[in-house]
């Protein structure tokens, strides 16, 4: 079991993860959090593991004069049994984190759908729209009446121009 867990381990692609499932902010960020943890984790066992695990008393017994130190300490490290760990906890947070990795992807997809259904319904009002030429100026007061509002009052005021069109467009008066 540890064999084919640590085998599965490295085959796991991250870069395939994050791009395959589009994730982004604090998802993409959590999760990239996870990998280093991950490498350093793998880093750690393959040092332990490749370290010597062996001790040789005997040559301790000869480099020391006080062989009955070297005595007690081999009686130390042979009682000595490893700790096991429970790694529930481990797991519990290793699924948690899960858990929020799916909850904020499938917060993130419905804010997606709805911005393209958004942009799909401007995309075909904008495909829909008449060109400019063939709107009416009924049909453009209708559609804006703040302009109509507007025009009413530059000519109620006896101004037939609009503020900074010369400075603006140039002078047509002389065509």
């Amino acid at each position: 079991m540890a064999a084919t867990g640590r085998s599965a381990a490295i085959k796991v692609d991250w870069n395939k993860i994050s791009s395959s499932l589009g994730l982004k902010g604090q998802t993409a960020a959590s999760l990239q959090a996870f990998k280093k943890r991950n490498d350093d984790a793998r880093r750690k066992v393959n040092a332990l593991s490749q370290a010597s695990q062996t001790v040789d008393f005997a040559a301790y017994r000869q480099t020391l004069n006080n062989t009955a130190i070297v005595d007690q300490i081999e009686a130390q490290f042979k009682k000595f049994k490893p700790q096991t760990y429970d790694v529930g906890r481990q797991i519990k947070a290793i699924e948690a984190f899960e858990a929020q990795a799916v909850k904020s992807a499938e917060e993130t997809k419905g804010k997606v759908d709805v911005e393209m259904k958004d942009l799909e319904k401007t995309l075909k009002n904008i495909a829909d729209t008449r060109p400019w030429e063939q709107i009416t100026i009924d049909e453009f007061v209708a559609a804006r009446p703040d302009v109509d509002k507007r025009t009413e009052e530059l000519v109620s005021q006896g101004r037939w121009m609009v503020p900074g069109y010369k400075e603006k467009f140039g002078d047509l008066s002389i065509l």
